[in-house]
């Protein structure tokens, strides 16, 4: 039944591989279960947002289970879906924007923004206008979309590990704090993932990354890293915010901006994660990607849940490229990851211990940075209208530290570029109105919703 719904004898997989796949991502995502209620709780200020902690962490996990296995069924992709970080951080300055501007409830008023921005997103699936877009862009611009997130998620996977810090006047430097104890406990338990899931890599031995997630948790485990006191253990569901937000309030000229920026996030944090996972699966077909309207639908439809079950955007997560490099290629991965979010609820206290240390699953972030940059030989370096606009993205994505403000930068430049390289025919016109778009969005919008 499984090989029929999912077609996996025609991907090459079994469902034993999708499985694990499954479990790859959902471990290397599964921080987010940790981060969300704790960044949704309290503004930048440190106080109250409203919001409960443990509404919060329901709806990150109905959400997010949800909307992957809506991608798994309908899709059959192995993409998972969460609420996004950067739009999280994004939601909280939304939430201060509203309450100056004279919102009560603003952090209601901030859910029904982010419903608005799926409804539209949902409009720009139906009429294929996301599809358009993504199948006109040239194949060096997506690879370079696929390079530069692969930099982006390395970096993170290297700051998680403790190897990588912030430093005046580099802005980063290397941790060489190796005299303080919880900083060198840091570091080895992050490069002994990282060596068990290179090492096992080179052996090509299956699930390599998963192995080097287990290392890392065991190291953990005996340095004190991680302790378990509950295994079970669910939030209070009387306190949820399903169905709290403010659609009245949203729905006003003073929300207006709130809502075209979450939008603006959305479309270009989904089409970069969906373009640097399919790269990496070897998706894309005759310059084209199957099924990228259900694609697009279901992303979709998981912000729109979002917002209805209480949480900030829901988006495409890259770390779905941990599942493709264990050899995840059909939906029962996704279906597998948001069946392992539904249960995040009975065994929040079990996943804690691997999500709330970080140097944990770093490694596997780091790994999967460096498997997607050989999507940098499909670059047409020869062609500079086509190579420095992609290297501007592969570069912006983690110098920006942003999937979307990376994309602009690109996507600015390409028809320039193009233009003044006589070029200027060869390339769609819908990237003509993309760029005009995002340069209106900066001059209009962005500056005022820093």
């Amino acid at each position: 039944m499984l090989n029929r719904i999912f077609r996996l004898s025609e991907n090459n997989t079994t469902v034993r591989i999708e499985l694990f796949a499954g479990l790859t991502t959902f471990l290397t995502m599964a921080y987010i279960l940790f981060v969300q209620p704790a960044v949704l709780s309290k503004d930048f200020a440190g106080q109250p947002t409203g919001l409960d902690t443990g509404a919060i962490l329901i709806a990150t996990c109905l959400a997010s289970a949800a909307a992957s296995i809506l991608m798994g069924l309908y899709a059959r992709y192995p993409i998972a879906l969460a609420p996004g970080m950067g739009e999280n951080f994004f939601f909280i300055s939304t939430i201060m924007g509203l309450a100056a501007a004279g919102f009560t409830n603003a952090w209601q008023t901030a859910l029904g923004v982010v419903f608005f921005a799926g409804i539209l997103f949902f409009l720009l699936s139906v009429l294929k206008v996301r599809e358009i877009l993504l199948n006109a862009i040239s194949q060096s611009m997506r690879n370079g979309i696929a390079v530069g997130i692969g930099i982006f998620i390395a970096f993170i996977g290297l700051q998680k590990g403790g190897i990588i810090v912030g430093k005046p006047g580099t802005l980063v430097g290397l941790n060489t704090d190796f005299l303080n104890h919880s900083v060198l406990a840091e570091i080895i338990v992050f490069l002994s993932g990282l060596i068990v899931a290179a090492g096992l890599h080179g052996r090509k031995v299956r699930g390599a990354i998963l192995w080097g997630i287990l290392a890392a948790a065991g190291v953990a485990f005996i340095f004190g890293k991680i302790r378990i006191e509950h295994f079970v253990g669910i939030p209070d569901f009387n306190k949820s915010a399903i169905f709290k937000m403010d659609l009245v309030g949203a729905f006003s000229m003073k929300a207006l901006p709130y809502i075209l920026v979450f939008l603006f996030m959305d479309v270009f944090d989904t089409i970069g994660t969906l373009i640097g996972v399919a790269e990496q699966a070897g998706f894309i077909k005759d310059n084209k990607l199957p099924r990228a309207k259900q694609v697009l639908m279901a992303d979709a439809v998981g912000t729109v849940a979002g917002a209805c079950l209480g949480t900030s955007t829901v988006t495409s997560y890259i770390e779905s490229a941990a599942g493709v490099a264990y050899g995840g290629r059909t939906g029962l991965t996704s279906v597998t990851v948001g069946i392992l979010f539904a249960l995040a609820l009975l065994f929040s206290p079990l996943i804690a211990c691997i999500g709330e240390y970080p140097p944990i699953t770093a490694s596997a972030l780091v790994i999967v940075g460096a498997l997607m940059m050989k999507n940098v030989v499909k670059i047409d370096w020869d062609d500079y209208s086509e190579s420095i606009p992609a290297f501007l993205i592969a570069v912006g994505i983690p110098l920006t530290f942003s999937i979307s403000d990376g994309l602009a930068l690109g996507f600015m430049t390409y028809p320039v570029v193009k233009i003044v390289s006589g070029k200027g025919k060869t390339i769609s016109w819908l990237m003509y109105v993309v760029a005009a778009i995002i340069l209106a969005y900066f001059v209009f919008i962005r500056i005022h919703t820093k």
